[in-house]
């Protein structure tokens, strides 16, 4: 019997592919990540920091969450969050997976931010047009193709009147048919970016750099205003 390593975006995939064909697009993020509570999977995203592309954002915009709201999408095991509210925000940080809501209050035992289990594509009617601040870090990337266009609008959804969404996401061309892509993840398009900017949510700002650990990956960066 082979002893060699699974690749944690190999079995992220099977996780994946497995939740797909019970029709459950969205269950494999319980799966993986109560596989990697006991130490069956990696979750290939946890960086055990925050995300280089928001940390070099709150630098050198420096905001100022003092009286302020933010609402961290799909928190993972927390690390985007922990800035955030470091920086003053009231932070609420949600994801679909209860493992990991459960890893990340684990984790940060002494946190800022409240984390909660909801679901993107039905988010409390609460927080609709709630945060001074969303952010938006590889959630709508790991959700099949046809699902995007929902969960870029919900996300949107959820920014007031003069907040600022931020949302970090892998890029590809737009000339790349959906069907050449074996996700997750499923990256995001120009056009997919731009799909954001919904009503009287501007697109401000919008970088595209390559990833750290491979130059030849490309990681949108891009700032909304609502007006």
């Amino acid at each position: 019997m082979s002893t060699e390593p699974v690749d944690p975006e190999v079995a992220t995939r099977q996780f994946a592919r497995e939740s797909l064909a019970a029709d459950d697009p969205t269950g494999w993020f319980e799966r993986l990540y109560s596989a990697a509570e006991v130490g069956q999977a990696v979750v290939p995203w946890d960086r055990g920091s925050a995300h280089v592309l928001l940390s070099d954002w709150i630098a050198t915009a420096e905001p100022d969450g003092t009286g302020k709201s933010a609402l961290v999408v799909g928190a993972g095991t927390g690390w985007d969050a922990e800035l955030i509210a470091d920086r003053g925000y009231d932070t609420i940080a949600f994801d679909i997976s209860p493992s990991a809501i459960e890893t990340a209050k684990r984790t940060h035992p002494d946190s800022k931010a409240q984390y909660l289990t909801a679901d993107l594509l039905n988010p409390p009617a609460e927080w609709h047009r709630a945060f001074d601040l969303v952010v938006e870090i590889y959630t709508v990337q790991a959700l099949p193709i046809p699902l995007q266009p929902t969960a870029i609008r919900q996300v949107g959804e959820q920014v007031r009147p003069g907040g600022t969404l931020l949302v970090i996401a892998a890029a590809r061309d737009d000339d790349l048919p959906d069907a050449d892509i074996e996700g997750p993840p499923w990256p995001l398009t120009r056009a997919a970016i731009d799909s954001f900017a919904i009503a009287d949510l501007r697109l401000i700002q919008l970088d595209r750099f390559p990833s750290p650990s491979d130059p030849t990956v490309l990681r949108w960066r891009a700032e909304y205003l609502r007006d």
